[in-house]
């Protein structure tokens, strides 16, 4: 099955800072990607969408705030979390930074070990979908580092698709999501699909999760959810 590694955005450009952040990031598993300007971050943005953005504060073309609001102000971005770094350590620069849309700031020079730890914490708390810990609804566990599946004791067998929905479900518990959702959210808005797809998807998710198939339940006239509850 494809990796579904979480992909980590380095804006900076400073060689030494990037060298160090990819190397404790790649450790920890993750893809990440290096660009030197806010000018190359907007254009890879938009061609790969990444979970996680680590943005310099001081670029050579505009300030990093800059990207920052042009990233929350638009409808596609505006979620991607944001975590400033800065060689500014004053207070207002700091708060500046957080009226500004960023989720979290870390003040240059950081440790690779901390700067890891908020970036979990992050996309723990805004993307529950990308966190690296286990996933667990009833007898079924969803290990998102070594991308399997696991049936009490027994690992089951589960295409990509399906393998994303469910990693997508057990994020969002008891939440109903209409098939338009779920293709936004699992699959990406530029990927063409029609919404039938997504029950496909989902017959094909249960077939898998077999004794488990009732995790998955359809809400008449609205979608789809993952519920433990009867």
């Amino acid at each position: 099955m494809a990796s579904d590694k979480t992909t980590v955005l380095i804006v900076e450009d400073e060689p030494a800072i990037v060298e160090l952040v990819t190397f404790s990031l790649r450790e920890a598993g993750w893809n990440c990607c290096a660009v030197q300007s806010t000018a190359e971050a907007w254009d890879f943005i938009h061609e790969r969408k990444p979970q996680l953005i680590l943005l310099d504060w001081m670029l050579p073309d505009q300030s990093g705030l800059r990207l920052l609001a042009r990233i929350r102000g638009d409808r596609h971005f505006a979620d991607i979390p944001v975590i400033m770094l800065t060689a500014k350590s004053m207070e207002e620069d700091k708060l500046a930074g957080l009226n500004s849309g960023a989720d979290d700031y870390i003040t240059k020079p950081f440790s690779p070990r901390e700067l890891l730890a908020r970036a979990r914490a992050l996309l723990r708390r805004k993307s529950p979908e990308h966190a690296d810990s286990a996933m667990r609804a009833g007898p079924v566990t969803l290990d998102p580092v070594s991308c399997t599946v696991t049936m009490g004791e027994n690992k089951i067998d589960i295409g990509h698709a399906e393998y994303k929905l469910l990693k997508f479900f057990l994020a969002h518990p008891e939440r109903v999501f209409s098939r338009s959702q779920l293709l936004d959210k699992v699959w990406g808005d530029h990927v063409v699909i029609e919404e039938r797809t997504v029950d496909v998807h989902v017959l094909r998710l249960r077939k898998a999760l077999k004794e488990a198939e009732h995790l998955i339940k359809t809400v008449r006239s609205v979608g789809y959810m993952l519920s433990e509850k009867a």
